[in-house]
């Protein structure tokens, strides 16, 4: 167990230098803090005040009744379009002829791409196979050389 060691050893060394650091650090006068403790009224009460100003608290009067808008009745009456003039049958055919758009674009052809030139693959000379290693599996999460 690597892991529970190693928190061992650095938590052991961790807790050695905090006695150490305690040990030679200056210590602060107890008269000091007891002082404190015995005469509130020495630190004075801080009061913060702000130059912001809060908008306007906004306030519903509940009490008036509430407004309801008259209803208005609607004319049922049917929508009649325009009059249109009436438009020789030659006309409404070149007319709707005017408004035609085709569906099918012509598109420019495109050009045939030129061949590419492919160099030749030379092949290697032989050499000695490659040698392969067995290399011990890692299981866990570390792997076992690390530590």
């Amino acid at each position: 167990m690597p892991i529970a060691r190693y928190f061992l050893f650095v938590g052991g060394v961790l807790l050695a230098l905090l006695f150490g650091i305690d040990a030679f650090a200056p210590k602060e006068p107890v008269v000091s803090s007891v002082a404190a403790v015995a005469a509130p009224e020495a630190n004075p009460t801080l009061r913060i005040r702000s130059d912001r100003k809060w908008p306007e608290r906004v306030v519903y009067d509940t009490s008036l009744p509430t407004i309801v808008p008259p209803k208005v009745e609607m004319a049922a009456a049917a929508v009649v379009p325009a009059p249109v003039a009436e438009m020789p049958p030659k006309a409404r055919v070149r007319e709707s002829f005017a408004q035609f758009r085709p569906a099918d674009d012509p598109k420019p052809e495109a050009k045939p791409l030129p061949k590419r030139k492919v160099a030749k693959v030379r092949a290697a000379p032989p050499t000695q196979p490659m040698m392969r290693v067995a290399q011990q599996p890692h299981f866990g999460f570390f792997a076992n050389n690390i530590w």
